[in-house]
């Protein structure tokens, strides 16, 4: 099968995603500093979120570069993923709201883990389709930063029980590792 259908289904869904997100943010009833200050953690959560979901844009833009094929578990491989992904608006909006509280920053970096889950199953999926001898197989070996970013994502969740600021800083970490697109693939385009 062709990959242009996924890829685009996916940049559909991606920019659905931060049009959701967008909405949450809602106008001070007034139009004093104090009122929009009072939306400071709505609007943190939003860019934290945006810009994860740029990361995952960019990242899945590039893998794509390099698949020659799909089939039917590649393409269910990558709903799995945007499940998770589509769930970011919703873990978004409740930490915002909720200002960075313990459990709904808990639940923030639980979808973020499995969104990380979903991207490396649909990456393995890939690399079991094109073979061990292709250039998508050879650009997605050594898996560093994914197993860097997984226990991040782990001590984010645990350490959010002490102090949801711990949890925040690990996902910000998180985002700065990833905010340069994946070289292994850059190296093979």
């Amino acid at each position: 099968m062709n990959k242009n259908r996924l890829e685009a289904f996916s940049d559909g869904v991606l920019a659905i995603i931060i049009t959701i997100m967008v909405l949450e943010l809602k106008v001070p009833h007034d139009s004093s500093l104090h009122a929009l200050l009072e939306l400071a953690p709505v609007f943190m959560s939003y860019v934290l979120s945006f810009i994860y979901v740029g990361i995952y844009w960019n990242n899945h833009h590039h893998m794509l570069q390099l698949v020659k094929k799909v089939n039917g578990k590649v393409l269910w491989a990558n709903l799995y993923l945007l499940f998770w992904l589509s769930l970011f608006p919703f873990a978004t909006a409740w930490m915002g709201e909720n200002h960075f509280e313990t459990l709904p920053v808990v639940v923030y970096g639980c979808v973020m883990f499995m969104a990380a889950m979903a991207y490396f199953i649909l990456e393995r999926t890939l690399v079991s389709l094109h073979g061990p001898d292709s250039d998508f197989s050879s650009a997605f070996k050594g898996h560093v930063k994914d197993i860097i970013s997984t226990l991040i994502y782990l001590a984010a969740i645990g350490g959010s029980f002490i102090s949801p600021l711990i949890g925040i800083a690990c996902y910000v970490l998180v985002a700065v590792i990833w905010f340069i697109p994946d070289r292994r693939v850059e190296k093979k385009i």
